[in-house]
């Protein structure tokens, strides 16, 4: 056999053997990367979000995979708004329907009660959250609270998208996030809820959640959210701005 026969053999083994081990570590990082992502976590992001800014921010530290997760929000109509996370491989700013990672789809069902559910796509296409409500007595970011303003107006009508400019600053920060909490990404560690979500099976879609896995609002469930009146999140330094139900 000739040395260049060798040559190309001994090139192409780990090849085989990389691609082998990626059906089992869930920690290999790649593009549509495969990882479990906490879905509660990225739900209660959305919930106590200030902004998109915030949210993606957030999202970005919930996310252990080496892409940048990014967001775009738009206000459907004057009650219903749709998040979305992608990864935005070409780098130009718009979704496409490969790149969809989730969506958030957000409705205001009354003058002080509004719900919102969370659905997979792509490798977490299997996934679909419970019916997420939002009533009086939760304590919640701006993001949705500004939806129950009197003479509140859409903002996000012409869409917000996370620019690729703000995603190197994105990147940043989320490398600065994982420095200062080494031990949030461990590799082997599960969702913080208890559940790992993100591989097909391990959803909600076509069984009853059980009670754990069903955050609906409830009395302990509301104390664990500030306990007054719905409201949003104040200023940076915490304080709280509550509306009148």
């Amino acid at each position: 056999m000739g040395l260049a026969a060798v040559a190309a053999l001994l090139v192409g083994v780990p090849a085989c053997n990389d691609s082998g081990s990626r059906g089992t570590d869930r920690w290999v990082t790649t593009q549509n990367t495969n990882v479990d992502i906490d879905w509660d976590a990225v739900g209660k992001a959305y919930r106590e979000a200030e902004g998109p800014e915030d949210f993606e921010q957030k999202v970005n530290e919930i996310y252990t995979g080496d892409e940048v997760i990014s967001v775009s929000v738009v206000d459907l109509d004057e009650k219903a708004q749709e998040v979305t996370g992608f990864f935005d491989q070409d780098a130009n700013g718009q979704v496409a329907e490969g790149e969809k990672i989730f969506t958030i789809r957000r409705d205001i069902t009354g003058t002080d009660k509004a719900q919102y559910q969370l659905s997979g796509h792509g490798h977490y296409a299997g996934y679909r959250s419970p019916m997420w409500d939002i009533a009086a007595g939760m304590v919640v970011g701006s993001m949705i609270s500004r939806a129950f303003s009197p003479g509140y107006r859409p903002v996000y009508t012409q869409g917000y998208v996370t620019s690729p400019q703000r995603r190197g600053a994105l990147t940043s920060h989320r490398d600065s996030y994982r420095q200062k909490n080494p031990e949030k990404f461990r590799s082997g560690k599960n969702s913080q809820s208890g559940r790992t979500y993100g591989r097909k099976g391990n959803n909600f879609g076509g069984s009853k959640p059980s009670s754990s896995s069903t955050p609906r609002s409830s009395p302990s469930r509301s104390r664990s959210f500030g306990g007054g009146r719905f409201g949003r999140r104040g200023s940076p330094k915490g304080r709280v701005v509550r509306l009148t139900a």
